[in-house]
This record gives C-alpha cells, structure tokens and sequence, in this order.
C-alpha cells in the first residue's frame, strides 16, 4: 500500500505516458512480493544407498571414503613356528602268549650292628681297631662287611627309674643312680626322664638342659603304690622310642622285680628282640640292703632270695639282647665309674653294615654274632705293657627280626 500511495501522490505531477508506465509497474509488483514471502522448499535428507556395497578399506590402512569407521593397520604375516616333533611312541613289547606281564621289585635289605669292644678290667675302649678285625655271622654264616666307622656322637635317651612305696633304701639308690647318670651328659644329648610303680609316669620330656633332669629327680618324694610294673613299664618305653629316628639308648634303673604287670617275662623279651635300634643299659639298686638280707633263712627269706635272683637274671637278659650292660652296685661310690663306662660306651663304638645273604623277609628272628680276628684270621688278642694278656668283651646286641613283607 506504500507503494501505491507514492505513485498517487507523483500523479499529478506526471505527463500521462509516464502515468500508463506506472500503472504497469503497480499490476507486477503484487505477484512479485507474493513469490518473495513464499516459504522456501524444504530439500529432503539424502539417504545412503543401502544397495550400494561396503567400499574395502585400502591395504594401508585409513578411513574408507568420507564415512564409516577406522581401518585399523593389518598386521603383517609372521609364519608361525613349527611344533615339535611328536616323542616317539615307546616299543611295544609283547610277552610269550604262556607268559602273562610280570613284574620284578627288587628291595635289598641293609643291617647295622653297633660294636663296642672294652677291656674286661677298666671297662676303656679299644681304639683303633680295622674293618679286616671284625666279623659278623648271622645264624652262624659269615656276612660281607660292606661299611664301617667309628663313630661318637650325642646320645638319645630315656631314663626309666623305678619309683615304688617298697623301700626307702631303693629309692636312695635309684636317685644317686639318676644323678650320676644325668651329671655326665653333654650340651648335644637328648634326654627324657619316666618313672613307674604301678603306673608309668613322664617327668621330664626330651630335652637337651641337664638341669631340667636334676631338677626332675628332686621332685621324687613320695611315691604312690607299692607295685612295680618293670615289665609295661619297659614296653611303654620301647614304644616311645620306637618312634625317633637313629639310635636310641634306655637307661633302666629299678630292682627289677615285677609284681603286677599285664604282660609276661616270654611277651616283653619278644617285644625287646623285636626293637630296632634300642640298646638297653640296666643299673639294679638295693644292692647293700640284699646283701645285708641275703641267706637269713626262713620261708619269706627265701621267697625273696629267689625273687630278687630272678629279678638280676632278667636285667641281665634285657642288656644283653639289646647290646648293652648290666651293673649291680652295693655302694654309692660305684655310681659315677658305672655311668662314666655307660656313657663310654654309648658314645664310642664301632658301625658294621652287611647285606644279609638271606635275603628273605619272612620277619623271622636272625641270630648275631661278632668276632675280632688279627690279620691273620686269628682270634685277636691284646697285652699290656708287661706282656700280659688281656681279657675283653664284644657289646653288641644278639640278634635282630628281619622286616615282614607285606603282599
């Protein structure tokens, strides 16, 4: 409408062929502001062709076209290591169709005997002795010694002391017996103290301070049953070794009279023959008051000579099936020469090893027996300064039980 009053307003002032000009201008310019308001055509997404197909990426590598993802570097071809050979199968062995699969174990069997060798007059070691001197038989054939040393080292042992309400006198003997038995041991022994009555009872156990020994042996006072029970006592002993590696020693000090135990002297001599590697030393007490005792007749005295005899004979027979000794002191001043030969023996000894030529193991009992011999296969002897013979003992234990196969 602006437009259209300007024109008005000029036409009185135009010649009329201007007038007719402007007329036309006024019928154009309508249609021209129409098409200028019109909202312009909204142009319609492009769509990816889904028909076209996925452009390979480039063998180096980058975007493929201006879309898509990241070409990620293709890696190179490594060639791959060749596997080992494959092992080679194991030969095929085929037996004889009579023959079924056998199968062969063999298990060769090794024994060591502990020797001691002493003087029968000062109970001293006998240094110095060779393999060429010793000689084993087992069940009366010689044996092939195939190692030996001499050897000195700590002990392991248990001091079993018989601790009953029978006689003041015993008990005396047995504690001065302990004592001098414990005063000898050095820095590097294992000990452990057991007493028994009619009960076995640990009071000390294994420990390597001295002091802990004598201490247990002070605190014996009173004992508890009049019972002595040697026989279960030794038994539990045994069992408790049996369980420690190496060689292991049993000090038994007691009158060695049995009053009240479940086993028999035939059940605890077979237990003891069957221990592997327990040598029993036995020191019996009340030597002064038997003595004093001995012989006064009557039925009780008698009974009591016999017991206290067959007592002795079974002390005896417990060192000896083991290897050790057996002392029966009267007098408190024999008590520290008797330890000083125990612990000499314990502690030097010779180590003999044989492969049995009887190879079974059948747990059969096998016999032992030791000899010394001089180079020329004589029986050994030794002199003193003065050309004098002199007398020696072979400590070593009696026998052993072959190992029982298990099918």
């Amino acid at each position: 409408m602006s437009t259209l009053r300007r024109i008005i307003s000029i036409a009185r002032f135009l010649p009329p062929a201007m007038l007719v000009l402007a007329m036309a201008v006024l019928a154009i310019d309508p249609l021209a502001r129409a098409q200028s308001q019109a909202p312009p055509a909204t142009p319609q997404a492009q769509q990816p062709d889904q028909t076209a197909p996925d452009q390979a990426a480039p063998d180096s590598g980058g975007p493929s076209g201006d879309t898509g993802v990241i070409a990620v570097p293709r890696k190179k071809d490594v060639p791959e290591e060749a596997p080992p050979p494959p092992a080679p199968a194991a030969p095929k062995i085929k037996n004889p169709e009579e023959v079924g699969n056998v199968s062969l174990r063999l298990d060769v069997p090794e024994v060591t005997v502990d020797v001691g060798v002493l003087l029968e007059k000062n109970h001293e070691f006998v240094p110095g002795l060779k393999p060429a001197n010793f000689k084993v038989y087992e069940d009366g054939v010689e044996q092939k010694v195939i190692g030996f040393k001499r050897v000195e080292a700590p002990i392991t042992a248990l001091l079993l002391c018989e601790f009953a309400a029978n006689s003041y006198h015993f008990i005396y003997d047995m504690k001065n017996a302990a004592w001098s038995f414990a005063q000898q041991l050095r820095p590097q022994d294992y000990v452990a103290m057991m007493t028994f009555d009619m009960h076995t009872q640990i009071v000390t156990d294994f420990t390597q301070d001295k002091n802990q020994i004598l201490q247990g042996i002070n605190s014996l006072m009173i004992p508890g049953f009049r019972e002595s029970n040697v026989f279960d006592a030794l038994y539990e002993g045994l069992d408790r070794l049996d369980r420690i590696e190496g060689q292991k020693y049993i000090i038994l000090i007691a009158s060695g009279r049995d009053t009240f135990s479940k086993l028999t002297f035939d059940k605890i001599l077979a237990r003891v023959k069957a221990s592997r590697n327990i040598t029993i030393f036995t020191v019996s007490t009340g030597g002064l008051v038997r003595a004093i005792t001995e012989g006064r007749g009557g039925m009780g005295g008698a009974m009591r000579d016999m017991d206290y005899l067959q007592a002795d004979n079974e002390m005896r027979t417990f060192s000896s099936s083991t290897g050790g000794m057996s002392f029966f002191p009267r007098f408190e001043g024999e008590m520290p020469d008797i330890f000083q030969n125990i612990n000499q023996t314990i502690r030097s000894k010779y180590e003999l090893v044989y492969r049995p030529s009887n190879a079974k193991q059948d747990g059969s009992y096998r016999k032992l027996r030791v000899a010394l011999v001089d180079d020329e296969g004589q029986p050994l002897r030794f002199q003193d300064e003065k050309k004098k013979p002199l007398k020696y003992d072979i400590i070593a234990r009696d026998g052993y039980r072959a190992k029982q196969e298990v099918e």
